[in-house]
């Protein structure tokens, strides 16, 4: 009895032990991910400042498990299961099952161990080059002749999959590679604003890989309840992104603000990046950041797209249209008495407006409408129904060929519409009474490729103003507008107006002085009556008040050039004055790690005493937004 008692107590532990030795299970699960290792560089996503494991689609990553017994080819089983969004299925894409294959393909998930040491194993994982980007849960199912055991999901082992300008498969595929560093992984840049005479230009700290950027921007496209299924086609997540940079429709990032009145928010002259308004819309669970206007919606965006991994810059159109009424014509009216009807003449023209220029394939266009999409997230009209505007291929809006999608129209409209002049007749109708050909779109403006330069697109946008080319674009579009008559009647062109501005041109706080020109091109008299109308205008083009009315008699005998007198004088003055320093000046040596002081000047350019003043102080890296009220 002793000695069969003591083979019993030898037996039972045997067996379990036995038994734990032939199930397969995973220990634990090594996603490599340390910015210096191998997957991060060859994914070109060391920059981001986060923790996660971040690759982009279309090319393969490693990734180590722990097992709980050595791997067995000829019995075992493995594969990994991904999951992203609220109601992951197979059938949608948003759930995957990534089986162990011998070799891989590369155009489709599968795995592969590439080392075994032991119990560790290492797999090579591949991926689409349209997989869904977005968040992605890992479990690994391992199988055996005991049976099947699946790992517990672990937050600190999710997948972040991005697009991939480097894979030729990509819609996103971009081949130049300095244009690559500049418009997916340069993080700072500039953006024009002004008038076409007068080109400004501020420094913009785009930040798309500060830390809790990339949850910010995924959070973006959660918050727009697309689903995730769509966020495989880059053209449907640069429209959702479009919507969801502003606050309409869907409560999206920034609220806009046009009005001067800023004192519930921020003033939009006072943001120097996107990365503070992108975590504060995130910190705050989706409630809109107050307040943007063009170059905010445009900064914030070209942040989030290059964060997702799309080539992304910001573009300002000077001389920009916004054509109400779809009719790709900028249209202004008059009475009998040639008065402007104000109800009427709802199209504006700003003095410069900022949206985005984004790289991609467009498969869903005719071929040759790939490349450079004009996308604008300022809201100012809708697009079936929201308020978003793009992609919109900017072959398609210099050919005219505004019936390919998304907008062209209105795009079109802003670079290269002609302005044209109505006057009601007795009858109610009204007749042309002149158009203005080169109106609008005027040295179109984007950072240069690895310089601060200003770099001239015009010629991407629309062909050389008098060319035939051009004159068929405008027409061929007209067709396809609510006015596609405009152009069936020729009129006469033969006197032309300029105004010109006397000696230097406007300075902050003195008075300037305007000059009508008028030229008689033709071989024949003409009689002419002046209305002219000074106005306080936003930069949008909105009138804020009428300063000065003049109605003048004019006659010109043939080929005969007259000077109208000044006829006014401006005094500019400006409630906000926006200062912009480049560098500041080190005061004693910089050193890696310790703090530093910085000397910064600024001289006021008003003959009058500046108060309130405040400085916002901010720098990638370096220093987090820092206000320093001067008083």
């Amino acid at each position: 009895t002793h000695t069969h008692t003591h083979c019993l107590k030898l037996l039972v532990p045997s067996g379990v032990t036995a038994s734990r030795k032939l199930t397969l299970t995973v220990r634990s699960v090594d996603l490599l991910k340390s910015k210096t290792g191998v997957n991060r560089r060859e994914h070109h996503t060391d920059c981001y400042h986060d923790d996660e494991l971040i690759v982009r689609r279309g090319q393969p990553f490693q990734i180590a498990l722990e097992l709980s017994r050595p791997f067995k080819h000829s019995t075992d089983k493995l594969h990994l299961e991904l999951k992203t969004g609220k109601l992951p299925q197979v059938s949608k894409g948003t759930h995957v099952i990534i089986p162990l294959v011998d070799e891989l393909e590369n155009v489709c998930w599968q795995s592969q161990i590439t080392e075994q040491s032991g119990n560790r194993v290492q797999l090579l994982v591949s991926s689409p080059p349209n997989a869904l980007i977005g968040r992605y849960q890992l479990t690994v199912t391992t199988g055996c002749a005991k049976g099947e055991a699946t790992s517990t999901h672990d937050p600190a082992s999710d997948i972040y999959m991005l697009f991939n300008p480097w894979c030729e498969g990509d819609t996103v595929f971009m081949d130049n590679e300095d244009e690559r560093m500049e418009y997916v992984l340069n993080d700072t840049g500039r953006i024009y604003y002004g008038t076409e005479k007068q080109i400004g230009v501020r420094t913009w700290n785009f930040g798309q890989f500060s830390e809790g950027i990339l949850q910010a921007c995924l959070f973006i496209l959660e918050k727009s309840k697309v689903q995730p299924f769509g966020f495989g086609d880059s053209v449907n997540v640069v429209r959702v992104v479009s919507a969801m940079i502003n606050s309409l429709d869907d409560r999206g990032v920034l609220e806009g603000n046009w009005s001067g009145d800023y004192e519930e928010g921020t003033s939009p002259t006072a943001w120097s990046g996107s990365v503070d308004i992108l975590k504060k819309y995130y910190a705050e669970g989706g409630t809109p950041v107050k307040y943007g206007q063009c170059w905010v919606f445009s900064g914030v965006t070209t942040t989030v797209l290059r964060c997702l991994g799309i080539a992304c810059r910001s573009v300002t159109n000077f001389q920009s249209a916004h054509d109400t009424d779809v009719s790709l014509t900028t249209d202004v009216y008059f009475d009998e008495n040639m008065e402007p009807l104000d109800r009427l003449n709802t199209d504006s023209v700003w003095n410069f407006h900022v949206w985005n220029d984004c790289w991609m394939a467009r498969p869903d266009l005719p071929p040759g409408m790939g490349g450079w999409q004009a996308v604008d997230s300022t809201p100012q009209e809708t697009s079936q129904g929201t308020f978003c505007c793009g992609p919109a291929s900017v072959n398609a809006i210099r050919t005219g060929q505004v019936y390919l999608k998304h907008d062209t129209p209105f795009v079109f409209a802003e670079v290269n519409s002609d302005k044209i002049y109505w006057q009601r007749n007795l009858d109610s109708t009204f007749s042309q009474i002149y158009i203005e050909k080169k109106a609008v779109g005027h040295c179109i403006s984007t950072k240069a490729v690895g310089s601060d330069e200003r770099m001239d697109i015009t010629d991407l946008y629309k062909y050389p103003e008098d060319t035939e080319e051009e004159r068929i674009a405008v027409e061929t579009a007209s067709r396809y507008g609510s006015r596609p008559e405009t152009y069936s009647s020729p009129a006469a062109e033969d006197v032309q107006i300029e105004v010109v501005m006397e000696g230097e041109g406007p300075r902050m706080g003195a008075d300037a002085q305007l000059k009508i020109v008028l030229r008689n091109q033709s071989r024949h008299p003409r009689r002419a009556t002046l209305h002219s109308q000074v106005a306080v205008m936003y930069y949008t083009g909105v009138l804020k008040g009428t300063i000065k009315r003049e109605k003048l008699p004019v006659e010109l005998m043939p080929s005969e050039g007259e000077k109208v007198a000044s006829f006014v004088t401006l005094s500019l003055q400006s409630r906000l004055i926006k200062l912009w320093v480049l560098s500041s000046q080190p005061v004693g040596e910089a050193v890696v790690g310790k703090e530093m002081a910085a000397k910064i000047s600024f001289t006021n350019p008003l003959p009058r005493t500046l108060k309130s003043v405040l400085f916002r102080v901010e720098g990638l890296g370096l220093q987090n937004v820092r206000e320093i009220a001067v008083g």
